[in-house]
């Protein structure tokens, strides 16, 4: 069977670069049945054939108007598709879809009917957002990191940036790799428009990574992986501050001072 991939290595770089990444999150335990969404700005990679290839079926409204959005190309996660199964066969648990004209709805093109994420309305905003801001992100990421979420279930974790700092104190690494920290978002009905707003506010506040109260992580970066790897670095400072605390102690973790060193020699931007 063809594939809109067949001949074209930087879509499918693009689309097989996703499936990898799910697998990874089902390895994890973190995309439990259908949990997690993964939406990647694909336009880069479409050639002169795609832009003329016909729609499957009719346009699908988004429910918001997105301006910046007009012409691009996205790869999505299927609505109700599980990532195990996106990571052995992602054109059929997952579309390319096309924004169209009017900026206010998709129409899917390949290979498949597969209906994208039920949050697609929110990924899509962000990418709005994103390019709006001139930046070079191109993917978002959504997934159930079991620690993170836990550590959300604290109130005092979700105080403005307590959980940031005592993540980055917990090893090193997690500073210089996720330098923005987590942002915070109160727990908000999924997939609604207010969750998308309250998750663009957090990032225009200069996160990469927000955590959405008692329900996951939401992440963009220039690809799917270095959103993932972030994800990854938060979650195991996370694992090392449970694992001091099921040892019976509270971790010191790192002073302010040497956090602030690692930003001087790195150059980070806090």
């Amino acid at each position: 069977m063809s594939s809109i991939l067949d001949n074209r290595p930087e879509l499918r770089r693009e689309v097989e670069q996703v499936a990898e990444a799910a697998g990874y999150l089902w390895q994890k335990g973190w995309a439990e049945r259908n949990g997690g969404n993964i939406t990647v700005n694909v336009t880069d990679a479409v050639d002169d054939e795609i832009r003329s290839m016909l729609p499957i079926g009719q346009p699908v409204a988004i429910g918001v108007t997105l301006p910046n959005l007009k012409g691009c190309y996205f790869y999505c996660k299927g609505t109700n598709r599980r990532m195990r199964d996106l990571a052995r066969w992602p054109m059929e648990n997952g579309s390319i879809i096309r924004i169209t004209d009017d900026c206010a709805h998709y129409e899917i093109i390949a290979d498949a009917p597969v209906k994208p994420t039920s949050e697609l309305p929110s990924h899509l905003s962000v990418h709005n957002y994103l390019i709006g801001k001139g930046s070079n992100y191109k993917a978002s990421l959504h997934t159930h990191p079991i620690e993170l979420v836990a550590m959300s279930h604290n109130p005092e974790f979700l105080k403005k940036d307590v959980l940031t700092n005592l993540l980055w104190s917990m090893i090193p690494e997690t500073k210089a790799f996720c330098p923005r920290g987590l942002g915070i978002v109160p727990y908000m009905l999924p997939s609604s428009v207010e969750l998308a707003d309250a998750t663009i506010a957090a990032l225009a506040d200069d996160y990469d990574v927000v955590m959405w109260e008692k329900h996951g992580v939401f992440a963009v970066g220039p690809d799917i992986m270095e959103a993932f790897d972030m994800v990854d670095t938060l979650t195991k400072s996370a694992i090392i501050y449970r694992d001091a605390r099921a040892m019976g102690f509270d971790p010191t973790g790192m002073s302010q001072e040497q956090m602030k060193e690692i930003s001087t020699v790195f150059k980070l931007p806090k």
